[in-house]
């Protein structure tokens, strides 16, 4: 940063390399128009964090909003197919169209863009983060009321990315009920609020069992502490509709309610 600095970045002629400028928020294409963006994360993964993504885009959907999901997961990418979606995705004059679910749920993801969905994607992490920005500003997502952002599991180089040039209003944590979970997720939740983005709330996956009996909640890994925004039951039903590409159908008028409220 030159010592005449007026912190103006925007027509500086050192702002390519200068440490202390800020990073430049990057905008939809003009064929689209996004009104909230919303990131999904986890501080690790294996806690359901595109679960609950796929619910939370669900729910939204059956409420009249208009959503699309980008799978920010490049590495471990697995939204379209709970979503059913096997189909390429199609380019339009240079930019990506959304491949879009059976309810109208509009997404990107990379496994949409491979000849095999099985095939790795070993890519390095600026390779991973150039592709996201590409989702987001590369693809006619046409009007949308939320975008979700299902993000990579942990707070790498890549989360920063994201986090710095798409226009995050704010973040749902999704976790699970582990002491060691609850440790690294602290990491992320400290890592939003550093960089002032709104943590919206926290979901807990595989909170309590319900019992089909006696209809009683049982909670497994121990009584839940007041955090949680929301509770996701152990539920084998969503695992096997989420394996049938079926996750619009799961019932959820008793689901991430206080959550939706924030959103």
């Amino acid at each position: 940063m030159s010592e005449n600095c007026n912190h103006e970045c925007s027509n500086c002629e050192h702002a390519n390399n200068c440490e202390s400028a800020e990073p430049i928020k990057l905008e939809p294409n003009e064929n689209s128009k996004i009104a909230r963006v919303i990131g999904v994360v986890s501080g690790k993964g294996g806690v359901g964090k595109s679960l609950v993504c796929g619910l939370l885009a669900t729910k939204l959907q059956k409420k009249g909003k208009s959503v699309g999901i980008l799978d920010a997961d490049i590495t471990g990418p697995s939204v379209p197919k709970m979503f059913g979606i096997t189909e390429q995705l199609t380019a339009t004059e240079g930019a990506m169209n959304p491949a879009v679910s059976k309810s109208g749920i509009k997404m990107v993801s990379a496994n949409l863009i491979l000849d095999n969905p099985s095939n790795p994607v070993a890519w390095r992490g600026p390779v991973i983060s150039g592709a996201i920005q590409q989702f987001f500003n590369q693809v006619n997502w046409g009007d949308v009321d939320v975008l979700l952002v299902d993000m990579p599991p942990g707070t790498s180089d890549v989360f920063l990315t994201v986090m710095q040039s798409l226009p995050i209003d704010g973040i749902v944590i999704a976790t699970t009920p582990q002491t060691l979970v609850d440790m690294i997720v602290k990491k992320a939740t400290s890592l939003a609020k550093m960089m002032n983005i709104k943590v919206l709330g926290m979901v807990e996956n595989m909170a309590y069992f319900k019992c089909p009996d006696c209809d009683k909640k049982h909670y497994i890994y121990g009584e839940p502490d007041g955090d949680a925004t929301d509770e996701l039951p152990l539920d084998a039903n969503f695992a096997r509709m989420c394996d049938d590409g079926k996750i619009e159908d799961i019932d959820t008028d008793d689901l991430l309610n206080n959550i939706i409220k924030e959103i």
